[in-house]
């Protein structure tokens, strides 16, 4: 490994570090110790790390209606489909794609009636902001990407299992923009490190969701990438077969999947 990549996986590492830290403070929102069926803290919703904020206070606003406690643990998808395979005592699965939710669904191991598409996307390229900076665009073959990566890198989540990594190299794959830039890739653990790379000067640019990019300081979509270059970014949940807490998080799932929390989603960007 060159000293480069050995710095990118030092601040990716980091930076995840960091975010799994923040994650672990807050209160209710953790990926371990996992609840255990029955122990007063209600339902336990298993869900994509990209959602936690829109969904913490989508959270929030359910306690307060007496709606009833709610844990949730994030996560990246395909370590959370792993984790419900394994016998975590999740209720809720709410994935960053359909492949995911597929392979519980395969396995038997959610309520395939209970199963819906919850949100859609927007799949981008991140950078830096800059009072110079140029409107977004839409991104095409003519984008000049390797000359704004530059020496690098562009981060992004790994293709080989992560949503948001599988259709960044399929857009890119789709745009002809692929073979330039595949040597200066750092692959990350999901896109909000992706971000937190480009926003500290680490990272030249990450391809990550939309949603992911709106609020951070320092940070701005360049532009998205066409919705025909990869496959539609769809969010299922479902009520998974062991649901310790069955009733209580049916109950739940009818409020996420409502027009109350639609509108909700829509201010955080969702599709």
């Amino acid at each position: 490994m060159d000293r480069r990549n050995a710095l990118v996986a030092f601040l990716a590492g980091f930076a995840g570090l960091a975010l799994a830290m923040r994650h672990a403070v807050a209160q209710h929102h953790t990926m371990a110790p996992l609840p255990a069926s029955g122990d007063g803290r209600g339902v336990l919703i298993f869900a994509a790390a990209t959602l936690k904020p829109a969904l913490d206070a989508i959270v929030s606003a359910y306690r307060a209606k007496g709606g009833g406690e709610v844990t949730v643990a994030y996560g990246p998808t395909p370590a959370l489909a792993k984790q419900i395979e394994n016998g975590a005592p999740a209720d809720i699965f709410l994935s960053a794609d359909p492949v995911w939710m597929d392979y519980l669904a395969e396995r038997r191991l959610v309520r395939r009636h209970t199963r819906a598409d919850l949100l859609g996307n927007v799949l981008v390229l991140a950078g830096r902001d800059s009072e110079s900076a140029e409107p977004s665009v839409v991104i095409d073959r003519t984008f000049p990407l390797a000359e704004m990566v530059g020496a690098g890198p562009l981060c992004m989540c790994n293709p080989a299992d992560h949503p948001a990594g599988r259709y960044g190299k399929a857009s890119l794959g789709a745009l002809g923009l692929w073979e330039a830039i595949a040597s200066k890739v750092a692959i990350v653990d999901n896109p909000q490190v992706a971000v937190v790379m480009v926003a500290r000067g680490d990272a030249s640019a990450a391809v990550v969701f939309a949603t992911d990019v709106k609020g951070v300081s320092g940070v701005r979509i360049v532009g998205a990438f066409p919705e025909t270059s990869h496959l539609s970014i769809v969010y299922p949940i479902a009520l998974t077969m062991i649901a310790p807490h069955a009733e209580a998080a049916d109950r739940l799932l009818v409020y996420l999947r409502s027009a109350e929390v639609r509108a909700q989603f829509d201010h955080y960007g969702y599709k």
